[in-house]
């Protein structure tokens, strides 16, 4: 998680909030992009060794600069400081202290000893930080406004991102393009709208992408980003090695060129095809016939094999196995057939959950209609309803006058059903009051 004031913060004892004791975010991610884990911070120097005076300085995004504490400033990770810049001075947030920033400097191969190295003036008072809260809040509205500029003028670039100096002179824009791009007239304009000096600065699309950020496929934050410095060329053989399927829209990260984690299992690749034949152009001689290769295994180390007769038929084999057969070839001798590898496999044993279904063991297809047609609901309805009464019950049945009620037998036959029924006879409807008008326009339904 990142902090949104773009640094821990310090706390009365020096150390920033929500670090540890060796003045490391205490969260995973910890407070910034490309955060440095100090794993010198509680170690204590030799008696008489002054600490490092040069601290990593952290900006906008992933921009990280080296600066020189030449006032002797007690300074943590987190604290907002006012540091030298081209011209005014500049806002940002201490990423890295002590002996390791030695080790940073040697990493990118940066003189300790260089004067190019600017200064650190002092920890950020609070008239530091509101104005440095202004200019960042320029920021969206200079870029969308200046990427209007630039499709009026017709030029071929993406600005991807902008940066205001702490002081509001100075605004870096941060571009993308395929081609060389004349911006001059672009500068001037902008330079007209802003007032304030630009500076155009083009980046490659990885460096674009390290930048904004962003969530990767594998539900991470992109490695460009959170801990990756440098962007290695990464190749589509990559992917062959590893067996994976040439599609552009897996293999392509945000930034639209290949993933950066191709390489990462590269090297393991190589060396565990290094155990494989080389079968390129070379076929498996049996006296069955000829046999190529179909598929292969890395990780099993298995390769399958189907004769030109069934291709449909894959034989298993381990390497050991092909390279018997490689080597009785070489020497003009040919097997009767190739011999599958079988490997015991472990059975799967499925394990049922032991808690019970909450809604009470009911199925899910207990409503649904199990053959036969959709039932006539309209026609039911005026069945048990002849005469449309709403408020009647159509469970209840029809008293009749003068009647008693029957007592059921156990061998009486059921009512509704005449003992001697003809094939063309109709039935007489049942239970109906006397003296009443039959509806001869009522269909006569047989029950």
């Amino acid at each position: 998680m990142g902090c949104s004031s773009g640094g821990c913060g310090t706390t009365t004892n020096g150390i920033p909030a929500g670090c540890n004791n060796n003045g490391s975010c205490g969260t995973s991610d910890g407070c910034n992009k490309l955060t440095v884990f100090d794993w010198l911070g509680n170690m204590s120097l030799p008696d008489g060794q002054k600490s490092f005076d040069i601290v990593e300085v952290r900006f906008k995004n992933s921009r990280k600069e080296f600066f020189r504490n030449t006032n002797n400033l007690t300074l943590n990770v987190g604290d907002a400081i006012a540091v030298e810049a081209t011209s005014g001075h500049d806002m940002g947030t201490v990423s890295l202290t002590g002996e390791l920033v030695r080790l940073q400097l040697k990493k990118r191969n940066v003189n300790f000893d260089s004067e190019e190295i600017k200064k650190v003036y002092r920890k950020a008072k609070q008239a530091d930080i509101d104005k440095w809260k202004e200019a960042q809040a320029l920021e969206t509205n200079t870029m969308y406004r200046a990427r209007t500029i630039a499709l009026k003028l017709g030029l071929e670039m993406k600005l991807s991102d902008v940066e205001f100096q702490g002081d509001k002179s100075k605004a870096v824009f941060y571009y993308t393009a395929d081609a060389r791009v004349d911006f001059r007239e672009l500068i001037k304009v902008l330079a007209d709208e802003f007032r304030v000096r630009i500076e155009m600065r083009q980046i490659g699309a990885r460096q674009e992408a390290s930048r904004l950020g962003g969530i990767g496929s594998c539900g991470r934050e992109l490695c460009c980003s959170t801990w990756l410095t440098d962007f290695r060329t990464v190749n589509t053989s990559a992917a062959r090695y590893q067996q994976l399927s040439l599609n552009p829209l897996k293999l392509a990260g945000q930034c639209g060129k290949l993933k950066c984690c191709l390489n990462y299992e590269l090297d393991s690749y190589i060396d565990a095809l290094k155990e494989f034949p080389d079968l390129e152009g070379k076929k498996l001689l049996t006296k069955k016939g000829d046999a190529f290769l179909q598929k292969t295994d890395i990780f099993k180390r298995m390769m399958w094999f189907s004769y030109r007769s069934e291709p449909g038929v894959f034989i298993p084999m381990d390497v050991k196995a092909v390279h018997a057969v490689l080597e009785a070839n070489a020497k003009g001798e040919t097997p009767e057939a190739l011999t599958p590898t079988f490997k015991v496999t472990e059975k799967v044993v499925v394990v049922e959950p032991l808690f019970e279904n909450v809604v009470g063991q009911d199925s899910l297809t207990r409503f649904d209609r199990k053959g036969g047609k959709k039932p006539n609901f309209k026609q039911n309805r005026n069945k048990n309803n002849p005469k449309g009464n709403p408020n009647k019950d159509p469970d209840q049945k029809p008293k009749v006058q003068g009647q008693k009620k029957q007592q059921a037998k156990p061998n009486a036959r059921p009512q509704g059903k005449p003992n001697n029924t003809k094939p063309g006879d109709k039935p007489r409807p049942q239970n109906r009051k006397p003296n009443s008008p039959r509806n001869d326009n009522k269909p006569n339904n047989p029950q």
